[in-house]
């Protein structure tokens, strides 16, 4: 797979660079979504994989290169265009971030109220018709605080869903999750990308389930992408940061120690002023 023609591409960064104040979180990076596909972005803590999905919906923008969704660059858009193209994405936060006052029928009715003139008769189906593809029809009227941690991910997967995005982007989907919550988790992103004609972008640290669910992987580390391909590629690769974080080794290009003075000579500094 990856990447043919601009055309064929939902998501494209170019030459991408990002800082907070005097410190570089991005530098450089160039990516490509196409359209329909489920793509990954994996990496260490901070390296700056929410950050990327905060570029696409447009909530902060790239000090130099050019975030295009849908054709349009993020950075020129004004806020009622931008608005607009937000309308056509969805967000699946960490750890689901329902509305803790409203039920589970209104947490993923908001969108359908707010964005859109539909009768209530109406948003009433849709609303049954996302919570019965995700399993949880029943839990209609149940709180968020009666759910367990699977079952407010999958209503906040509903709620990212309905109205039909474009464009679904998940900020760590599996974190926090039993193995089979993160399986039925897994296998909703891929059918409902597929079900919605949709685009996806999954940004994780499960490499074992997200390599089965999506169609290529991007590895981020240091502000760069420093491998990329299919999953069975990812699976086979032998490129050093990709083999320490596919198999979770405590040593490698990413170290154990974060960056120190000789630990002998920091025990004799200490004993020196006892």
């Amino acid at each position: 797979m990856l990447p043919g023609t601009s055309g064929d591409n939902l998501v494209e960064l170019r030459n991408v660079s990002f800082s907070y104040g005097q410190r570089p979180i991005l530098k450089g990076i160039s990516m490509a979504v196409p359209k329909g596909k489920v793509v990954a972005i994996m990496g260490g803590s901070g390296c700056g994989k929410t950050t990327l999905l905060k570029l696409v919906g447009g909530q902060i923008k790239s000090q130099t290169g050019k975030v295009v969704v849908a054709g349009q660059d993020v950075r020129q858009l004004d806020s009622r265009a931008l608005y607009d193209l937000r309308r056509r994405m969805g967000m699946l936060f960490q750890f689901g971030a329902l509305f803790t006052d409203m039920s589970v029928f209104d947490n993923v009715a908001f969108q359908m109220r707010e964005h859109t003139d539909l009768p209530e008769s109406v948003i009433r189906d849709l609303v049954l018709m996302k919570l019965h593809a995700v399993g949880l029809r029943g839990a209609r009227d149940l709180m968020p605080s009666e759910l367990s941690g699977g079952m407010a991910r999958r209503v906040a997967l509903a709620r990212a869903v309905a109205l039909d995005p474009m464009l679904i982007m998940y900020d760590e989907p599996f974190a926090g999750l039993d193995p089979i919550s993160l399986g039925v988790i897994g296998n909703l992103i891929r059918r409902l990308n597929d079900a919605l004609g949709a685009t996806s972008i999954v940004v994780t640290h499960d490499v074992h389930e997200s390599l089965e669910i999506v169609d290529y992987v991007y590895f981020v580390s240091d502000g760069v992408v420093v491998a990329q391909g299919t999953p069975d590629e990812i699976r086979a690769s032998c490129a050093p940061f990709v083999h320490q974080f596919v198999h979770g080794e405590e040593d490698g290009p990413v170290p154990f120690h974060y960056p120190a003075a000789d630990y002998a000579a920091d025990l004799k500094m200490v004993i020196s002023r006892a």
